[in-house]
């Protein structure tokens, strides 16, 4: 990224700026304003996120560059979190909503706003715009939702076809010890210590929560715009990358939404694009820009002239877990779903992937999978751009019914939302399939393009899913991730399916054996063919940004993915390490440090074995003020409950040394739910 140090606008900051609410409390926020001489539109990111440490940086890069060229930019922390007052107990609740909104109409009101308000954000921030959009505040103009979802169950951390995910346990770890966090002395003053004590007692167990709604009901309803898209009238750009958890929101969003809206998927993994990583990186602030001026101020950009959906087409590549850039180019399609896709067909055989129009042959294949199978799945989402990809699928599969196509005669391009429609019983009331496609190089080696999940209870929906009948045939369909992917010449398709996905899945109650009857199943491939107009597609420019923040490094981070066997005891352990290091900010003489291991382990094919657990440990620091919490969530479970287990320590520097100031323990059973 390219640092531009003068921008058109000189820019008023305010780091310690306060948003009243109704009920008397105070929203948190940092605004940078442009002086222009005249009142300019403002952009609002609203997330939990720390603006004073935890997004600093990345706020600094973005909003002063957004700033610099006539907006006024404010990053709001939720209440509860960062310096904002009260206690943040669940995402999205209506008291975030409805804050959202006070905050829109406060900024209206000052002096220096036009009036017209953006909306933004990544992950949180880009759900809570769709969801704010959708209650249609008349300052809202319009929105970006950058690796965001319209749907909190189906497509989002927790859930996957019905299939609890383990990044639910993941995601809900980080919020634990976010909220287990204070604000900073230097912005609340003595404050400092009721208003931790009061998250340290209120924000709760979250994961308890989402642990007891395991199917679709009105907890998940809730903020999921996918129920009444047109409740959203409002411009919206929708981003994310096929290394995201969030791209197939993407799709829906451009199929459903009635207003004027534009989408864009890169092979980028939960970042902002012109931080992309896999890259190529792009000129995202300057796309952000043609939207706003286009939005906010009457500004023809053209932007609304060019395809309604940009996506970046993968070339193949050899698997591993971290890719620094996947080469590919840039295709697009005026409409979604597009006119130049159509459905490639290939029928299953003993072991075989048939060619398209190959007559299909009877015949049961049967199978039940080790726990095993998983181990190099990656992430469900790649939150840290890696090590966390899918390694070579060969070392999966060997647990898996594998149909695998003939060399392809010729090079096969695809864009959409592959799905394998199944003909299956199984011999226990509760089971799941995991799909996976992968592109087979000529050397063997085996590349993970996409997958999918199905909970078998839930087949026909997961309003109300129903046990599977022991035995009893059922015709599936199995949706995999939207992709986009270049299968060259000579490469084959291989469908690998299995009854197990651990720990990218939580495990069904019992082993399951699956029986899949070939005649009546087939794998479904959205081909768009290349298309000239691609090659006149306006190039994006390279990133740019405004200066960071001054850090000092103090420890160095480290982040590994290792998989571990325990040959005696037949123990197959994940440990998953982000060691954030500890570094400084300068400006503000704040020392930072974060630390999390997952784990994840079972031994041999005891399905009531598996264990989940994520331990973080977080502290602040300036001079003699220290601060330091440690959370630790365990998850396991039986035929018929999961056990969930939680401590939260938190310790403070005093004269003599460091205490433990708060300790609280949690022990949950919740009953399981056809899952």
């Amino acid at each position: 990224m390219r640092i531009v140090e003068k921008l058109p606008y000189t820019i008023r900051e305010e780091a310690n700026a306060w948003i009243p609410m109704p009920d008397g409390t105070q929203l948190a926020a940092r605004i940078w304003r442009a002086q222009t001489g005249t009142p300019v539109p403002a952009i609002v990111e609203y997330i939990p996120y720390r603006k004073r440490f935890g997004t600093a940086v990345r706020d600094e890069i973005m909003h002063r560059f957004l700033a610099g060229h006539g907006y006024a930019c404010v990053r709001v922390d939720l209440r509860g979190s960062g310096e904002s007052g009260g206690v943040l107990e669940d995402e999205y609740l209506e008291q975030e909503l409805e804050d959202g909104c006070t905050v829109l109409r406060w900024l209206a009101a000052q002096p220096w706003c036009s009036g017209r308000i953006g909306m933004m954000g990544k992950s949180w921030g880009g759900f809570n715009s769709l969801q704010i959009a959708a209650l249609q505040p008349p300052e809202l103009a319009a929105v970006v939702a950058v690796c965001a979802s319209d749907d909190r169950y189906a497509d989002d951390v927790h859930h996957m076809g019905g299939c609890l995910l383990g990044d639910n346990i993941s995601w809900a770890s980080v919020m634990f010890a976010y909220n287990s966090m204070p604000p900073d002395p230097a912005l609340v003053g003595d404050d400092w210590r009721p208003m931790w004590f009061e998250r340290l007692r209120g924000s709760g167990l979250w994961l308890e929560q989402w642990l007891r709604h395991q199917r679709r009901d009105a907890y998940w309803r809730h903020a999921s715009v996918c129920n009444d898209y047109g409740a959203i009238r409002c411009p919206v750009y929708a981003v994310s990358g096929w290394a995201d958890g969030y791209s197939n929101a993407v799709l829906r969003l451009m199929e459903k939404l009635p207003g004027p809206r534009k989408g864009l998927i890169g092979p980028w993994s939960h970042k902002y694009p012109h931080e992309g990583i896999p890259g190529p990186a792009i000129g995202f602030l300057q796309e952000l820009l043609r939207w706003w001026d286009h939005w906010l101020k009457d500004e023809q950009t053209g932007i609304m002239d060019e395809p309604m959906l940009r996506v970046w087409m993968q070339d193949s590549v050899p698997p591993t877990t971290f890719y620094n850039e996947r080469p590919g180019r840039w295709v697009a399609e005026s409409t979604w779903p597009g006119p130049n896709v159509r459905a490639r067909r290939y029928g299953l055989s003993r072991n075989r992937l048939l060619s398209p129009g190959e007559p299909p042959t009877a015949g049961v294949h049967s199978l039940r999978s080790p726990l095993t199978v998983g181990l190099f799945a990656g992430k469900w989402c790649s939150y840290a751009a890696g090590p966390d990809l899918a390694h070579d699928q060969r070392q999966e599969d060997g647990g898996a019914l594998v149909f695998q196509g003939d060399p392809l005669p010729a090079r096969l391009e695809i864009l959409g939302t592959p799905y394998v429609e199944l003909d299956i019983s199984v011999d226990r009331p509760v089971a799941m399939i995991a799909a996976r496609l992968s592109d087979v190089a000529e050397d063997d080696k085996a590349t993970r393009v996409t997958f999918g999940l199905l909970n078998l209870t839930h087949r026909d929906g997961s309003d109300q899913p129903q046990a599977m009948v022991p035995g009893k045939r059922y015709r599936v369909i199995v949706r995999m991730n939207g992709i986009a992917h270049v299968f060259p010449p000579g490469h084959r398709l291989r469908l690998s399916l299995s009854t197990s996905y651990w720990p990218m899945a939580w495990v069904p109650p019992e082993p399951v054996r699956l029986e899949v009857y070939t005649a009546g199943s087939t794998l479904v491939l959205p081909e768009r063919p290349p298309q000239s107009a691609d090659a006149g597609l306006r190039p994006f420019e390279a990133p740019l940004g405004a200066p960071a923040p001054r850090c000092t490094r103090l420890e160095v981070p480290h982040d590994t993915w290792q998989v571990h066997r325990d040959l005696a005891r037949d123990e197959s352990t994940l440990e998953v390490v982000n060691d954030r290091g500890r570094f400084r900010l300068d400006d503000i003489d704040l020392e930072v440090q974060a630390l999390s291991v997952e784990r994840y382990t079972s031994v041999a094919d005891d399905f009531n074995s598996v264990r989940a657990e994520v331990r973080w440990e977080r502290s602040l620091a300036r001079g003699p003020w220290r601060v330091r919490t440690v959370t630790r969530t365990v998850l396991t479970s039986t035929p018929t409950m999961f056990h969930l287990h939680a401590n939260l320590d938190a310790y403070q520097q005093f004269a003599e040394g460091e205490r433990r100031v708060y300790c609280r323990d949690w022990d949950v059973d919740i009953p399981r739910d056809l899952v």
